[in-house]
């Protein structure tokens, strides 16, 4: 069953020529930085990114104690950084519900930044990018600013525009739990950033109400993203699957420019079979960005692993050339390298 699907795959990947998969250009949106080779939101994995040929750097944005904007996949942090380990934080551990599920850990709306600046970075699945275990313990924790000001540093260098594509982490939650309204804080920040609304930047978030709120208080280009299960925090009687219907698409055109949806909606993980999703969504006027492009077993849906372990490349370029020939317009990527490779082909 599994080598007929590889072949299946391979038959149908096949199937479109370069000239069909280069009839656009679609963004090259570096996934946390270049997270397949520096452990993700890293100044490193960031300027890396771009070095190799990013359009769009992604940061995740959670918030501090004392309100201000840094990048961590979670709010929680032990999972990329080495608190568990630092006693002087050892009675701030918590427990704490989000988006409905009890999460155990260290949380960044607790800390000051000061305090997150005595924390390192570490890879978060190491399983998967051992190789990347090298650089634990090398980066702090960067903040938005930071960020940006590293963008103007290689935009000044390399003489090409870098976008920024902030992800919005839990705005309910925050809201909720510590009183904090993201949407504030970014509009103030980006405001005394100097990033315009017509600067090469998307705000997403896989919540609605903060990307209406958004809508309603800026010109921002915004993305809504959409998950294989479930549905928004905010809303809960939606769910993801019926937004990427024709009903759902035309709700939110009235208040996104894009839908950031994973990859599966668009490319059947078992059968490789394109949906009519895309189609869909440009008949709307809505730009369609695609989570996520990896190359490692471990990411990969099962009929396309090779031997060797989670951490081993599986026949990643298979899925990718059928992400590329469905006519997106943009592929959020961990391997910038590899995919702007398989892009030059």
């Amino acid at each position: 069953m599994v080598r007929s699907i590889i072949l299946s795959a391979c038959a149908l990947a096949l199937a479109f020529p370069v000239s069909v998969m280069a009839q656009n250009d679609p963004l090259v949106i570096a996934h946390r930085g270049a997270s397949g080779e520096r452990p993700e939101h890293t100044l490193a994995a960031y300027e890396l990114s771009i070095e190799l040929g990013a359009d769009y750097i992604e940061p995740d944005l959670v918030v501090t104690k004392d309100l201000e904007l840094v990048s961590r996949h979670e709010n929680e942090l032990s999972g990329t950084t080495d608190i568990a380990s630092r006693e002087e934080f050892e009675d701030r551990r918590r427990d704490k519900m989000i988006d409905g599920q009890r999460v155990a850990g260290w949380f960044a709306e607790d800390f000051t930044l000061a305090e997150l600046r005595t924390l390192r970075a570490k890879e978060r699945v190491p399983s998967s990018r051992p190789d990347n275990t090298r650089y634990n313990g090398l980066y702090q924790v960067p903040t938005l600013a930071e960020i940006v000001q590293l963008i103007r540093a290689k935009e000044a260098e390399t003489g090409r525009r870098i976008g920024l594509y902030p992800e919005l982490k839990h705005p309910t939650f925050l809201l909720e739990d510590a009183g904090i309204d993201i949407v504030d804080l970014v509009l103030r920040a980006l405001r005394d950033l100097n990033i315009e609304p017509d600067d090469p930047m998307y705000i997403q978030s896989f919540e609605v109400g903060v990307l209406q709120r958004l809508n309603q208080r800026s010109d921002y280009k915004l993305v809504q993203l959409i998950h294989p299960d479930g549905g928004p925090a905010d809303e809960l009687d939606m769910r993801y699957a019926e937004m990427v219907t024709p009903t759902g698409l035309t709700e939110i055109a009235e208040y996104a420019d894009g839908i950031g949806p994973w990859l599966g909606y668009v490319i059947d993980p078992v059968t490789m079979e394109q949906t009519t999703l895309v189609a869909d969504a440009h008949a709307l006027g809505l730009k369609v960005h695609l989570w996520t492009l990896r190359k490692e077993n471990g990411f990969l849906p099962a009929a396309l692993q090779a031997e060797g372990g989670p951490s081993a490349d599986g026949q990643y370029k298979l899925l990718w050339a059928k992400a590329l020939a469905s006519g997106a317009d943009g592929f959020f990527t961990d391997n910038v390298r590899e995919f702007i490779e398989l892009k030059a082909e």
